[in-house]
């Protein structure tokens, strides 16, 4: 059984982590978070020390590093730009860290983690859950096996409807979140650089705090983008069915499904990386590096391709 720390216990993606620790028959000792609210422990891991302030936090596992009370790994579900900060009280506490996406804000700040790892021989891992998905595996198994003289042709689609509370979160402020391609887009970009292959060409074609839209060129494909958090930008099947989310990725029009077996998936990432498998900090460079560039971009002037929504709902 190993011993873990988490930060971000009151955050949204925390249960997931909770639940991945849990079903890995692993224990949690401590947790962080400035919101107290944090009821659902109880549901988990009754027993674990909650702080609220971040200093006490460390000095509780500073004290069981000098007691010997093993620290084996902290979980980071805090804010984006805390990510960076977190993960190296871990390396200092003798953890090994595993945090969400995205791993850091900046890429430079994954070459200043490596070398942390090296120094105190321990391991950063992130959460790419949508590589363990099994549909997506085999997908990629299709995709190494056909023979092809040109690019796939794709297209992504993911509107998230928010309210104003969005804005004044620290999501809303893109020098904690990275903006909406970090926050809301790194998974699904992620996914295509792992299935298409590196970055070859960048633009953007439209850059607002509350969406976006671009042309990327892979190795193997050329992808058109568009990610919103306006309900309008919603096609009208959608709105009539009172549904918030649209999520759409396609390649040469060949939907790719992927919408059934999310609750199990951080459990799989964690069964892999305590198996020695997880994905590290080269696996989530690529995706790193494209989103900065995103967020720094300006907007293209003679658009490559423009990206046209479909005016249907598919199930999410």
């Amino acid at each position: 059984m190993k011993n873990f720390a988490l930060t971000g216990a009151a955050g949204y993606i925390a249960p997931r982590h909770l639940q991945a620790i849990k079903d890995t028959g692993n224990n949690l000792i401590a947790v962080c978070d400035p919101h107290d609210a944090v009821g659902i422990m109880d549901r988990f891991f009754p027993d674990a020390f909650y702080f609220r302030e971040f200093e006490r936090f460390d000095r509780h596992l500073e004290m069981l590093k000098r007691k010997g009370e093993k620290l084996d790994y902290v979980s980071i579900c805090s804010p984006n730009h805390l990510h960076d900060a977190h993960i190296r009280l871990a390396l200092r506490l003798g953890a090994d860290a595993i945090c969400e996406k995205p791993l850091v804000l900046n890429p430079w700040n994954l070459d200043a983690l490596s070398l942390l790892e090296e120094e105190f021989h321990k391991r950063v891992y992130t959460i790419l859950q949508l590589r363990v998905h099994p549909s997506l595996i085999e997908l990629k198994e299709k995709l190494s096996q056909e023979k092809r003289n040109k690019k796939y042709k794709v297209s992504l689609t993911y509107i998230t409807s928010r309210g104003s509370w969005y804005d004044f979160s620290w999501k809303g402020d893109s020098q904690k979140s990275g903006g909406i391609a970090t926050n809301i887009g790194i998974h699904f970009f992620d996914l295509l650089i792992w299935l298409f292959g590196k970055v070859q060409k960048n633009e953007v074609h439209l850059k607002e705090a509350r969406k976006m839209s671009g042309y990327i060129e892979l190795e193997n494909a050329d992808v058109s983008w568009f990610l919103s958090l306006n309900r309008q930008d919603l096609p009208k099947t959608c709105i009539e069915q009172n549904k918030t989310t649209y999520r759409s990725i396609t390649y040469n029009d060949n939907e790719i499904q992927f919408s059934d077996g999310f609750t199990e998936l951080h459990t799989k990432v964690y069964q892999e990386t305590l198996a020695g498998r997880g994905f590290g900090i080269e696996d989530a460079r690529n995706s790193i590096e494209l989103v900065y560039n995103i967020r720094k971009s300006e907007i293209y002037p003679n658009p490559t391709e423009l990206h046209y929504l479909n005016n249907s709902c598919k199930s999410v």
